[in-house]
């Protein structure tokens, strides 16, 4: 559902305008409600589906602009019954549609960590859309603030010096067993909401939108990402490698810029 930005900032003021229209007229009307409708319609979806997903999610976070959050299966990807998307929304944060990630039944289990911005105290929600069309909800309230605005945790000369390198880090894998794997890529994210003191304006958005994981060419992991994710994006999950191979994480970022890293297995 994310496009490519070829204008950053017009776009992005275009989106946090389109989200808060979305967003109810007080803090304290219920925000899900319009989300539900904009992104689902008339679907219906199971709530606090439990027995299906498992969002972990901290109720106070340390640092509202690195919240960790979890988000396993209850049931094993199979090919005849699999999660092939899951949706994450922030209710209050300025672009709510946080992140949807595509899944292949190649992962063999589900079990996704990253993290994000939380601007205001807010419900994290993950809604899980199996590949026959239903849809389940699980959701936590996390207590944070100020996330989205933060200043980045490094200077700009540092990030610009350091934008796309990339690691994979992950034990030494056994063929036919789960292995759990993180891809990290050191990019400031900036989401157009961060003030520059010293330049006395905002810092124009440039942030990571679209990740790609594969094994051996078969897809494991697609990501669209939006102003939500945290600075130097971190994506980690659990595979099953099946025979030796190559696993290959691809990233793009709003400007287009591309940024790869490959590990023999």
């Amino acid at each position: 559902m994310f496009s490519r930005l070829s204008t950053i900032t017009l776009v992005g003021l275009a989106l946090l305008i389109s989200s808060y229209s979305i967003m109810a007229a007080t803090p304290e009307e219920p925000v899900w409600p319009a989300l539900k409708q904009t992104y689902f319609g008339d679907k219906t979806i199971q709530d606090d589906a439990n027995d299906v997903l498992v969002l972990e999610a901290p109720k106070r976070a340390e640092d509202a602009a690195i919240v960790p959050i979890t988000i396993k299966s209850l049931k094993p990807q199979t090919k005849d019954n699999y999660i092939e998307n899951i949706y994450v929304f922030i209710d209050n944060n300025p672009m709510p549609y946080s992140a949807k990630f595509h899944l292949s039944p190649n992962l063999g289990s589900v079990d996704l960590s990253t993290r994000m911005r939380v601007d205001q105290y807010t419900y994290v929600r993950a809604v899980a859309e199996m590949n026959d069309g239903s849809l389940y909800m699980v959701s936590r309230f996390v207590k944070a603030s100020g996330g989205c605005s933060a200043p980045a945790g490094k200077d700009a000369a540092a990030a610009l010096a350091r934008l796309g390198k990339m690691q994979l880090r992950m034990r030494q894998p056994t063929i036919g067993e789960p292995v759990q794997a993180q891809m990290i890529i050191s990019h400031p994210n900036y989401n157009g909401l961060q003030f520059d003191q010293k330049a006395r304006k905002y810092i124009p958005a440039h942030y990571v939108d679209k990740i790609d994981i594969s094994y051996n060419g078969q897809p494991l992991i697609s990501v669209d990402a939006g102003i939500s994710i945290s600075e130097d994006p971190s994506l980690r999950f659990t595979f099953t490698p099946e025979e030796h191979g190559k696993l290959e994480a691809k990233v793009r970022d709003t400007q287009s810029e591309e940024f790869e890293i490959e590990k023999d297995i």
